[in-house]
């Protein structure tokens, strides 16, 4: 079993996750779940997984991203991917999953996007943080 290579920056209202393997596949999809959850747990809400060293993503790998995806939502935050190459972005698309991922071309970007969804959630929740 491959030992997955990633680095972790962590800032006050979110998290920046780089994938630094080529291959998000059986090998280190379950390893980067439990990241994500462990992250979760420490209080993160807002994960951005920076792709831009990936070079392929396998049906287990989509999975770990939705269920990322999914603890961030259910913690009233956001998670984005960026960094998407051509046969990445491809497989997402042919697996319709664009429709239910905040994705962005760049980690800068994918940074605005959280500030932004974080101003909003407050607006809608009534509070200044």
């Amino acid at each position: 079993m491959q030992k997955m290579n990633l680095s972790i920056e962590k800032n006050d209202k979110y998290v920046i996750v780089k994938l630094l393997d080529e291959k998000v596949n059986d090998n280190i999809s379950s390893e980067l779940k439990h990241q994500f959850i462990d992250l979760n747990n420490e209080g993160a809400r807002n994960i951005i997984l920076d792709l831009s060293k990936v070079s392929y993503c396998d049906s287990s790998g989509l999975n770990t991203i939705l269920a990322g995806n999914m603890m961030c939502k259910s913690s009233n935050g956001s998670f984005v991917l960026s960094g998407l190459n051509e046969k990445v972005r491809r497989i997402i698309h042919n697996s319709q999953l664009e429709k239910v991922l905040l994705i962005c071309p760049t980690v800068e970007e994918a940074i605005d996007l959280v500030f932004m969804e974080e101003i909003e959630r407050d607006l809608i929740n009534g509070t200044n943080n």
